[in-house]
């Protein structure tokens, strides 16, 4: 999904020797009273009942008087664990490093991110070269008291004089973006609102910038309403967004999106436009050496994901998956742009490409994904390969890039037992050399982490990667976190994660499976996930539930299930058609109502993957079928469950969460916990503080610390 964040929540727990107690006990949970009303729905002639429908009314006082009801019965029972304040404190031990992000050049100078070590949000620092000292180009935490002010983008004009920089506010998607002058540190009065799934582009002078946004929304409607008809606007310095230009904009098109993004050579704007979260899209371009240019549309139908490259004057490079679900690199003549012209450049392989760049003169850097880790290789501008990118192992590296003028390029490398190191890579001798290392004081030579391939219900192999203990005993009693996602064409790859980290220090094993629906192995592997082949990726997820207990790895009663966003909807759907299978699950910020999430913010984007519950009677009954709050069955005993969200989530809005949480406690007949822990002031994930990241994450752990029966 272009826009969706991947949601891998952090879970964390102390170290030491810790045993397993097959005896969970717990005291009888009065849950709060969630009314029913009489709403029926009908869907192709069959009516479904909606009884929670009112708690989408997230600003309702019935509503905050059932979030504040809930809340207290969670909080109350979290703060009664035994180890939860000592999780807290191993977390923030740990967590307490220094964190810096690769730098980038732009303007003559270095940028890049780092955070102390327990600041709420990282802060921005500039350098005039890698040896001068640091100086603070904007600190974020100084925007609010509680760090829920967030940096939302920064984009550094091509002369360096100014920053366009935007904030997000409690989580939000909604950025607002101002313009800060460099060398004075000050903030000019231009404030530009309204923005949403769009950075910054500045023009070739730096007198502007091209950016994209919605129309205000109506007054109530701020974090629940549908999002349509973006357009793309040119934003001028030092006047008002009222006098901003219209550059481009589709009313026939509501449902299309469009990312500006000017040429190296400022020749060009280069206009990539989106539907929805489906990777395929258009190409447009308008010159801009022409002030009265019309844009040209050079990709008009889609039927593929078409990203630019780079471009030596007519002639665009082009990365697609166009007759090539591996993609590929081509060019596009734009004087003869007719597809029988185009020229392959570097043909499909047998390992997925992810990004591709223009580095060093005349040469593509291009980033693959073999078995979900990363390989980089080298092409000269016709395509001959000039070389592979030696990694310092398999895992993850990210970042590369830079400008076609750049003959050095920096990239962070990361697996599952590697914290992320940076590396800068010389194109000239062909080396990298490590340029920041954490200062994590862990001990990673105790654990290992291997990648398996099981086979799903159908056959399909699924690769998995397991992190645990180099002693570990196979014999089923080990606490197991099996985490997944599958969806939006999205890769679960290697990366370090101190929770992770902190959960197989214990004794734990932690398990991440590259489900079916995400991009791991192409389009196909994509669609294989989507529309009516979604029950692929919960028998996938499943599939890895039930290898993990056959090879002794865990055991029912100690394998817990965790996702986010798209992985929560994966949790709540297999809960459901397997309750009998897992001891604990915590989905997060889930899409748990299949029929009606596409009438709020940006939910109709999901259509291309999920479908829509009025396209037809087919999909609406396929989407039916596993809906995750029209499938809870009364007098079902159901794992323990703590289910996350936040009150200014305005992607995945609250009451899919809402709605679920209220009736799984009507359907559920156990006696395990059913919970909902409701966050205030955030939303879907991005730009959270550390504080509310350690205090989440230490209930999480803490629940399934409890729930797992461990001491």
């Amino acid at each position: 999904m272009r826009f969706l964040l991947l949601f891998a929540l952090a879970l964390v727990v102390l170290t030491g020797c810790w045993q397993a107690d097959e005896s969970v006990s717990y005291p009888e949970f009065n849950y709060p009273e969630s009314q029913k009303v009489d709403q029926v729905d009908d869907y192709f002639g069959v009516a479904v009942a909606d009884p929670y429908r009112w708690l989408e009314d997230a600003d309702s006082e019935e509503t905050a008087a059932w979030v504040t009801d809930q809340n207290e019965l969670t909080f109350n029972f979290l703060h009664t664990l035994p180890k939860r304040e000592e999780i807290q404190e191993r977390l923030t031990a740990i967590w307490d490093y220094p964190k810096y992000g690769a730098p980038f050049k732009e303007g003559g100078r270095y940028f890049f991110s780092k955070n102390d070590g327990l600041q709420n949000q990282s802060v921005i620092y500039m350098q005039e070269t890698l040896d001068s000292e640091p100086t603070v180009l904007i600190d974020p935490n100084t925007l609010s008291e509680d760090g829920t002010v967030a940096l939302g983008g920064l984009t550094i004009s091509r002369d360096g004089r100014y920053m366009a920089w935007g904030t997000s506010v409690s989580g939000s998607d909604w950025n607002t973006w101002y313009v800060r002058e460099i060398g004075s540190g000050k903030d000019l009065d231009d404030k530009l609102e309204w923005i949403k799934f769009s950075g910054a582009s500045w023009d070739e002078k730096s007198e502007g910038f091209y950016y994209s946004r919605y129309d205000a929304p109506a007054p109530g409607e701020e974090l629940d309403g549908a999002n349509h008809f973006q357009k793309m606007y040119y934003h001028k310095v030092g006047t008002s967004q009222d006098e901003d230009v219209l550059v481009y904009d589709r009313p026939d098109q509501e449902e299309w999106g469009f990312g500006g993004s000017v040429t190296e050579s400022g020749d060009y704007l280069i206009i990539s436009v989106w539907k929805g979260t489906s990777p395929q899209s258009l190409l447009f371009y308008k010159d801009l050496r022409d002030p009265n240019s019309e844009v040209v549309e050079l990709i008009s139908d889609f039927n593929a994901s078409y990203d630019f490259v780079g471009h030596d004057g007519p002639l665009f490079y082009i990365s697609t998956d166009h007759n090539a679900p591996m993609k590929k690199l081509i060019a596009i003549d734009t004087t003869n742009p007719a597809p029988e012209n185009w020229k392959t450049l570097i043909p499909e392989k047998d390992i997925t490409l992810r990004g591709i760049g223009m580095i060093n003169g005349d040469e593509f850097v291009a980033s693959y994904m073999k078995d979900a880790h990363s390989v980089v290789y080298r092409f000269d501008i016709h395509g001959a390969m000039i070389g592979e990118v030696a990694l310092p192992g398999i895992g993850s590296a990210s970042g590369v890039g830079g400008h076609r003028v750049d003959t050095e390029t920096f990239y962070t490398f990361t697996s599952y037992l590697y914290p992320p190191t940076i590396f800068k890579y010389d194109f000239t001798t062909g080396i990298s050399t490590p340029f920041r290392e954490s200062e994590i004081d862990v001990d990673l030579s105790n654990f290992t982490s291997e990648q398996v391939f099981y086979e799903s219900k159908d056959g399909t192999k699924i690769p998995m990667i397991l992190v645990h203990k180099k002693d570990l005993k196979l014999d089923g009693s080990n606490p197991t976190l099996l985490y997944g996602y599958g969806g939006f064409n999205i890769s679960l790859t290697p990366r370090f994660s101190l929770t992770k980290f902190a959960w197989v220090e214990m004794g734990g094993v932690f398990a991440i499976a590259n489900l079916r629906g995400g991009g791991e192995y192409g389009e196909e592997w994509h669609q294989q996930g989507t529309l009516l082949n979604k029950q692929n990726v919960f028998d996938d997820f499943i599939a890895g539930a039930e290898w993990l207990i056959d090879n002794e790895y865990t055991s029912t009663a100690k394998l817990a299930v965790q996702g986010g966003s798209n992985g929560g909807l994966l949790v709540g759907a297999v809960c459901n058609q397997r309750p009998d299978l897992f001891a604990a699950a915590i989905p997060a910020v889930g899409v748990m109502d299949m029929l009606r999430f596409h009438l709020f913010t940006i939910g109709w984007a999901w259509t291309s993957d999920y479908g829509c519950s009025s396209d037809n009677l087919e999909m609406f009954e396929y989407l039916y079928g596993y809906s995750p709050y029209h499938n809870l069955v009364d007098g079902t005993d159901y794992p323990s469950i703590m289910i996350t969200t936040a009150d200014h989530d305005d992607r995945v809005v609250p009451g899919h969460s809402f709605k679920y949480a209220a009736r799984l406690q009507e359907a559920h007949a156990g006696p395990d916990p059913v919970l909902i822990r409701i966050e205030t002031k955030a939303g879907h994930g991005g730009g959270k503080p550390t504080s509310k990241i350690i205090e989440e994450v230490s209930d999480e752990w803490a629940f399934l610390w409890n729930a797992l029966g461990m001491n």
